[in-house]
């Protein structure tokens, strides 16, 4: 089925949820003359959208009291900077996705590329990742779960990611440190090197509002990073600085 109609009978379905206030994966694909599997990972990627909540069996609308408290200014930010990102990506191309929630809405992006293989040591990237209709070759580092990062780390996982080598990397931060690169508050910065090491491109995704932070453990040194997406609201001064550190800066709207 071409892009276009799944984008439209994805509509379809928001359209038929609002009216209805639940719907059901038979009473979909009967209606599409799909099958379930394609309802159920169209109904994934809208649930990752926050478009709806999935039930057994079926979906029903997000909570009112969810709705009313997203703040759509910084979910869209993150959206664009994950959908500029994505053009970066050619077909077949072998990517990293770090964890993180900028990184994770490139996942929704990446439905259009053709004979992708990922990287991730996120299992939300991972459960996002499987429900994308281009199927995409996904690897998982394994290793040692961290609960602060929702990842997994340590050194099982940096020697799984040794095994390879890809074209890029996408990574987050918690802050930016001029100076001195990516900077965390997670003393877990062991792999977060590992995948910079092994990549050809180190691209960071993030919101700027970050670089004010002042974060004492550093990720990624400045001189590793190649590719930095940020918004518009990011100052004239510090671009200036970040050009003149040799990095290609993308800037959204």
């Amino acid at each position: 089925m071409s892009k276009r109609n799944t984008q439209q009978r994805r509509h379809t379905i928001i359209t038929l949820l609002n009216s209805q206030g639940e719907v059901g994966v038979d009473e979909l694909a009967k209606r599409f003359d799909t099958s379930e599997v394609t309802i159920r990972k169209d109904l994934a990627i809208l649930e990752n959208s926050g478009l709806l909540l999935r039930r057994y069996g079926g979906a029903v609308p997000l909570p009112k009291e969810i709705t009313d408290n997203k703040d759509e200014n910084l979910s869209q930010r993150k959206i664009m900077i994950a959908q500029k990102a994505a053009m970066l990506i050619k077909d077949h191309n072998r990517i990293i996705i770090d964890s993180g929630h900028t990184t994770s809405a490139l996942v929704s992006a990446l439905n259009n590329k053709k004979g992708l293989v990922v990287m991730t040591n996120s299992l939300a990237i991972a459960n996002k990742l499987q429900t994308l209709e281009n199927e995409p070759t996904l690897l998982m580092t394994g290793g040692t779960w961290d609960t602060h990062s929702e990842s997994f780390q340590g050194q099982v996982a940096e020697n799984s990611l040794r095994s390879y080598d890809f074209d890029q990397l996408f990574i987050g931060a918690d802050g930016i440190d001029l100076e001195r690169g990516t900077t965390t508050f997670n003393e877990l910065i062991g792999l977060s090197r590992v995948m910079a090491e092994v990549s050809r491109e180190v691209i960071v995704l993030v919101e700027s509002d970050k670089f004010n932070r002042k974060i004492p453990n550093v990720e990624i040194p400045i001189n590793q990073i190649h590719t930095v997406i940020t918004d518009d609201d990011l100052s004239i001064e510090k671009r200036k600085q970040l050009i003149d550190q040799g990095l290609n800066l993308i800037i959204v709207n």
